[in-house]
């Protein structure tokens, strides 16, 4: 097995978008690819088919590679919690709570869990592409690594660097991390690449001349910033960037503080005529056409924090006015009548009252749910994934929001109470048919349903990510590290 691991100069360098488009086009020339993330900390997570969680980024790979996402592509997940505390998913499966200094304390148990994993792979791809974290240089934490470094050591493979020329200072950037590494981490070094260029390439002409002055580690090309390339980020902060078209209606999704999933509202900007904004302040609901309650990692306090901005009582008050309001996992929590946490699965033992749109309450134990199943709306059938803690009962008898399969076996999801919606489903709006059906039912004007599905949206998106990879970027030290 060979590997090759993207390193990045910084976070949002573009790490994820470079293995992404790698993976495609590896996929694309024959090899049996696959991709890895030691340690990822992001609360954009996904079901894989045997009940664990990983990282979004590395299911995305996976869904570049041809391959169906499982937990070995993604051994450690660090879950934010808030208040410096993380929940740690090994392998899948969900733990305890650790502070960032507890977790440093974790380290030798968790190296193990990811060397034992690499290990698999070498019996299960051709090639393994590996995305690191943050910058592989921060001299405080290298010790402590286990993302960036320590992998392609481990495996004895190859690296290359993604600069951002968009947050300026490219020459340092590469230069000074190259210069950090160890020395026998210099040699690994397939090339440099930069990231995210806006303008006239030709402007750029000259900088392989001005890195090689300083490193022998060749400019393998410079990626153009292609907004309509953009697949899913680890960073739910980005996939939070409002999606506004000039004079359209918009879909508010609230701006949880512990925002999980936040990916739930990309399929939207397939859609001509509809807007998404992010928005945290209570003015901005009155002109939504609807309102979204997107999941958080930690339902009590961000519904605290809701009922602090006044943003509750704003909802309720649209709801009265027959906005659609829909609520998914923890928003369709806080839609109900009351959460209760009696062991403290979220942080401390408490209670707290819904907004009280729907007529459910939920109870916390220490049960996790994580599934995969089909959702159907009306004639249309999608994949969809569960990913909660609570039991969520009804107290009145209700309309089901869908309907879903899970194991061969169908069951009703959801509620679908007049103008407000609940589901536990992450991938809802992935369905043009039910993206469709709640405008029709908000009454705008100009607005044109998209009828491809999410799934033809994506590999449409791969297949562009590695054309443009192939058109930019001198990949010959990657064919021949490969087929040597």
């Amino acid at each position: 097995m060979k590997a090759i691991s993207v390193l990045g100069t910084s976070s949002d360098a573009g790490k994820s978008w470079v293995a992404t488009a790698l993976c495609a086009l590896l996929k694309r020339k024959g090899y049996n690819v696959a991709p890895f993330k030691a340690q990822n900390m992001s609360n954009n997570s996904y079901a894989t088919l045997d009940g664990g969680e990983i990282g979004r980024a590395q299911a995305v790979q996976a869904e570049a590679c041809g391959l169906t996402p499982s937990t070995e592509m993604n051994p450690v997940l660090l879950k934010p919690a808030g208040d410096n505390r993380s929940q740690l998913v090994l392998l899948g499966k969900a733990g305890e709570h650790f502070s960032a200094r507890e977790y440093y304390d974790e380290k030798a148990k968790t190296w193990a869990v990811v060397e034992n994993t690499l290990e698999w792979w070498k019996d299960h791809c051709d090639v393994l592409i590996l995305e690191g974290a943050g910058s592989p240089v921060e001299l405080n934490l290298m010790a402590k690594d286990i993302v960036n470094l320590k992998p392609i050591e481990h495996l004895d493979g190859k690296w290359l660097l993604v600069c951002d020329i968009e947050k300026g200072g490219v020459f340092a950037q590469a230069i000074g991390t190259y210069q950090l590494l160890p020395e026998n981490q210099k040699e690994r070094g397939l090339g440099i690449l930069v990231n995210k260029f806006r303008g006239d390439l030709s402007l750029f002409n000259e900088a392989a001349s001005c890195f090689a002055e300083h490193i022998p580690c060749p400019l393998l090309g410079t990626l153009p910033m292609a907004v309509d390339l953009q697949p899913e980020s680890e960073d739910g902060f980005t996939q939070m960037r409002s999606h506004s078209k000039e004079n359209t209606p918009y879909i508010a999704w609230i701006r949880l503080p512990r925002v999980s999933n936040s990916q739930d509202c990309q399929p939207w900007t397939l859609d001509d005529g509809i807007s998404v904004r992010w928005i945290d302040d209570p003015n901005d609901l009155d002109d939504a056409v609807a309102i979204v309650l997107p999941g958080t990692k930690n339902t009590i306090e961000d519904l605290k924090w809701l009922k602090e901005k006044k943003l509750d009582q704003k909802i309720i008050e649209q709801a009265k006015l027959e906005t659609p309001i829909i609520g998914i996992c923890g928003g369709y929590q806080m839609l109900g009548q009351s959460i209760e946490d009696p062991i403290g699965i979220d942080g401390e033992a408490q209670a707290i009252k819904g907004l009280g749109l729907l007529p459910v309450e939920t109870t916390y134990d220490s049960k996790k749910t994580v599934t995969q199943v089909e959702a159907q709306w009306e004639n249309s059938k999608w994949q969809t994934y569960e990913i909660h803690v609570g039991n969520t009962l009804m107290t009145a008898e209700t309309k089901p929001l869908l309907k879903v399969t899970e194991n061969g076996a169908s069951r009703p999801e959801g509620i679908h109470l007049n103008n407000v919606w609940g589901t536990y489903l992450h991938g809802l709006f992935e369905s043009p048919a039910i993206r469709k059906s709640l405008i029709e039912t908000s009454n705008i004007n100009g607005y044109q349903n998209n009828p491809l599905s999410w799934t033809e949206h994506k590999n449409k998106l791969y297949s562009g990510m590695a054309d443009l990879l192939e058109e930019h970027v001198d990949l010959t030290p990657v064919w021949k590290y490969l087929n040597d």
